[in-house]
């Protein structure tokens, strides 16, 4: 039951800023995109544990952040316990503290349970926390296995969110 999340266009909140560090979950946003774009969750041989479409989102983010002079980059998860950014450990949640401090802003793609975590994490620096994705609700869907050893989902139901308001502001800055 991952969070169907949808990405922010525009970033205008992030103009003040000379240096952000993007920090992606990689379990509902990777398979939102996946879903939303018809394309292989997990292409194994290709690219193991990486969604194509989600790296994409990922470099676009990054690169059009660079043409506009901001120092950026992209804080990696290599294990698969931390890949879920609301299941870190305090050790990964450490690590990312650190390496915060080097950035005026974090953008967290991923869900706001994703971007409390991140927050909670970085309290002992100056950065700024930005949400770069908004939660639409809950998907259920069909994994299917197809050779050579790719995993596609098909979206069966997006249940919304019941606290879910049309007015809201899709940027929390926390």
């Amino acid at each position: 039951m991952p969070v169907y999340l949808k990405d922010i266009n525009e970033f205008p909140e992030l103009k003040k800023f000379e240096s952000i560090l993007i920090v992606p979950c990689r379990f509902c946003p990777a398979a939102s995109l996946a879903v939303r774009r018809n394309k292989p969750y997990f292409e194994f041989f290709r690219r193991f544990l990486k969604t194509a479409s989600y790296e994409q989102l990922i470099e676009t983010i990054k690169s059009n952040l660079e043409k506009k002079g901001v120092k950026t980059d992209v804080f990696k998860s290599k294990l698969l316990h931390q890949f879920v950014v609301c299941m870190w450990t305090s050790r990964r949640r450490k690590k990312l503290s650190e390496h915060a401090r080097k950035y005026e802003a974090l953008v967290v793609l991923g869900c706001e349970a994703a971007v409390q975590t991140i927050h909670d994490s970085v309290k002992s620096t100056s950065c700024k926390v930005f949400q770069g994705m908004r939660s639409e609700g809950i998907m259920t869907v069909k994994p299917s296995f197809n050779l050579p050893c790719n995993i596609s989902l098909e979206l069966d139901k997006i249940i919304p969110l019941v606290h879910q308001n049309e007015n809201s502001v899709p940027w929390v800055s926390l």
